[in-house]
């Protein structure tokens, strides 16, 4: 008990800012999903354009002087068509650049150099031109292959919707056993055996999820709920109560028993039992 009060005082006036899966659809989206997504985009990614130091403290060899560790991000912009390339965790770096000493610095944005290239993937068995950098050459190769290079590799490091897309293709392609080789029984066997232990990583939901962003993730769950729930016109569930009213009141028309019109609108039936007069007939 005291260590619950003790909490809610530490929380008191504590007010934590709503997330994206708090409201709207994304609040329906699965623990799958949400799992990746911690991984894609509230982890560490590992760092790519400066060397980080050590430890909290550091000392000047020549000074003696200590001081704290810093690891200070660059600031990074990623256009548009980074999602359709593999650029290796790299992107566009924003800083400023001073051409001379008498002159003012001035904005400038070092971007890597792109390059196409042929990549192929051994579970899906398939060559792939896409737009690359050195580092994911570099990567690719230091994996023994590209296959290994996207399942080693983290949701943080790939970044990008290409390689994650790719990444979740591979993982369905190895979860049904590699149907895309059943004209090659011996490759696909020995692929399978050699790519089957990334699965442990992964349940059958989370493959499902992988490598969406978050407005694909909701429009995915929209057609989903759209799917189980069928919508009924107004005009049928308005007759189907009528008619039950109607046998409710034990009507002949709504028993199955449609009586056929007459020139004047009425049953011939109803006629055949009425006079001129609006009485009914005797019966003998």
């Amino acid at each position: 008990m005291a260590s619950k009060t003790v909490q809610s005082v530490k929380n008191l006036g504590i007010f934590q800012k709503p997330t994206i899966f708090d409201k709207g659809v994304g609040a329906l989206l699965p623990e799958a999903y949400r799992k990746f997504y911690k991984e894609w985009k509230l982890t560490e990614p590992s760092a790519v354009h400066y060397v980080p130091e050590v430890g909290k403290w550091k000392r000047d060899d020549i000074t003696g002087e200590v001081s704290p560790v810093q690891n200070v991000k660059l600031p990074l912009v990623y256009p548009r068509e980074y999602h359709k390339h593999m650029w290796g965790g790299e992107a566009v770096v924003q800083g400023f650049q001073i051409k001379d000493r008498y002159s003012r610095r001035v904005p400038h944005f070092w971007v890597p150099v792109l390059k196409r290239s042929v990549v192929h993937s051994e579970v899906l068995d398939k060559y792939f031109s896409v737009i690359v950098t050195e580092r994911t050459i570099s990567l690719i190769n230091s994996n023994y292959g590209f296959d290994h290079y996207l399942l080693k590799t983290p949701a943080c490091d790939l970044h990008s919707l290409l390689p994650l897309g790719l990444k979740r293709k591979i993982l369905q392609e190895l979860e049904n056993g590699c149907p895309s080789l059943n004209s090659k029984p011996e490759q696909q066997k020995e692929i399978f055996e050699k790519y089957r232990k990334y699965l442990d990583a992964y349940t059958s939901e989370e493959i499902d999820w992988y490598g969406y962003s978050f407005t694909q993730a909701c429009r995915r769950m929209e057609r989903q709920m759209e799917e189980q729930v069928t919508i009924v016109p107004l005009k049928h569930v308005y007759r189907a109560q009528l008619i039950d009213k109607l046998r409710a009141a034990n009507i002949e028309e709504a028993m199955g028993q449609s009586l056929k019109s007459s020139e004047s609108g009425l049953g011939n039936t109803w006629l055949q039992k009425m006079n001129p007069f609006g009485k009914k007939k005797p019966t003998t």
